[in-house]
């Protein structure tokens, strides 16, 4: 059994999505260890996730590309100073910080790393868990909850909400984020148009957001012409735009996680990425993990909609294998299918 400790960090140096995905392993150790203090460790773009997060103590940023000064003053600022460190990922730079952090140190190992990289995280972590490629992300940090002997919480947590939000006036709505990271995760300007007007004859209005990056303003402005305007918003009116949306339309995207997460009706559209690890994790969790493929699934709240090809998923980074590759199984995706999805989310 491990002692109850004062103080505990939790590292997550990954993209926002990944960091929401994080939440049931902090909430499984509050609900463990309810006095004891957790901060996390996250990249400074990514800790608005986390803002409100009442199982949180408090949150160190550091730069998503550090000098090495700046990681050599924050490897000196954590050492020791924690009674245990979990490390999220297989990485080495949160094995090292890990390492820095705590007297007791739990991680993730994958066979990937060469034979003494895997020695030496080996000897980096009291308490390791394997990296496995086919399983869900909740799930993966659920058996470092595992590993130091606590009870699983698979609740996803949100930010908090902000009181109102000034976006939409009122009615019902159909809140949509169309615009991913990569260009492999995009579905077409014309199949969200069409979409668009099929959720019109259905007395829903589009509420269309957005990220602040020029790229992403360019392609949204263009996908909404003429028919909604793009509202960028932050974590709190995010949170208070889902509350009130009768439904949510987006692909592979944090907003996607935090809308399946808020108890949203969550229509997802997927290409290469693979909904065994990365779908949606709805309120209550996933009594029946996500297939691997299928035209329509259902788990919760959340519908998953892809264009089930033979090479899909393929994990790849488009058909190209780059970011800024298109996917055949996306761009082929037709919009009576998602409207379906729609239908079903609705009825």
């Amino acid at each position: 059994m491990v002692a109850v400790p004062s103080r505990i960090l939790v590292i997550s140096l990954r993209r926002i999505g990944d960091l929401l995905l994080t939440t049931p392993l902090i909430r499984s150790l509050r609900r463990a260890w309810p006095d004891s203090d957790i901060d996390v460790l996250v990249f400074a773009n990514t800790a608005g996730i986390l803002a409100g997060n009442p199982d949180i103590s408090d949150v160190i940023p550091m730069p998503q590309r550090p000098t090495m000064a700046e990681s050599a003053c924050l490897f000196a600022r954590l050492w020791r100073r924690y009674d245990i460190a979990v490390s999220t990922q297989s990485g080495d730079r949160p094995t090292v910080f890990a390492f820095a952090a705590a007297r007791l140190r739990a991680g993730v190992i994958t066979d990937d790393d060469p034979w003494l990289a895997r020695m030496l995280k080996r000897v980096a972590l009291h308490r390791s868990v394997p990296a496995a490629d086919k399983l869900h992300r909740v799930e993966q940090m659920l058996r470092l909850a595992d590993a130091l002997e606590i009870p699983r919480v698979a609740e996803l947590v949100c930010p908090a909400s902000a009181p109102s939000s000034g976006a939409v006036d009122g009615g019902k709505y159909a809140l949509i984020h169309a615009a991913p990271m990569f260009a492999y995760k995009e579905w077409t300007r014309d199949g969200w148009r069409a979409v668009a007007a099929g959720l019109s004859e259905r007395g829903l209005s589009v509420v269309a957001v957005g990220g602040p990056g020029e790229a992403e303003r360019d392609y949204l402005e263009d996908v909404w012409r003429g028919i909604a305007t793009v509202h960028q918003v932050e974590w709190p009116e995010m949170m208070a735009l889902l509350g009130r949306a009768h439904v949510y339309l987006g692909p592979d995207t944090s907003v996607t996680h935090l809308a399946a997460a808020a108890g949203c009706r969550t229509v997802a559209l997927f290409g290469p990425t693979d909904p065994r690890v990365w779908g949606p994790w709805p309120v209550g969790g996933l009594s029946t993990p996500w297939a691997v493929s299928g035209t329509i699934q259902n788990r919760g709240n959340v519908w998953i909609v892809q264009n089930p090809l033979p090479c899909m998923p393929c994990t790849f980074e488009g058909c190209e294998r780059n970011i800024r590759s298109r996917s055949a199984c996306l761009d082929e995706l037709v919009p009576d299918q998602v409207l379906a999805a729609i239908d079903q989310a609705i009825a």
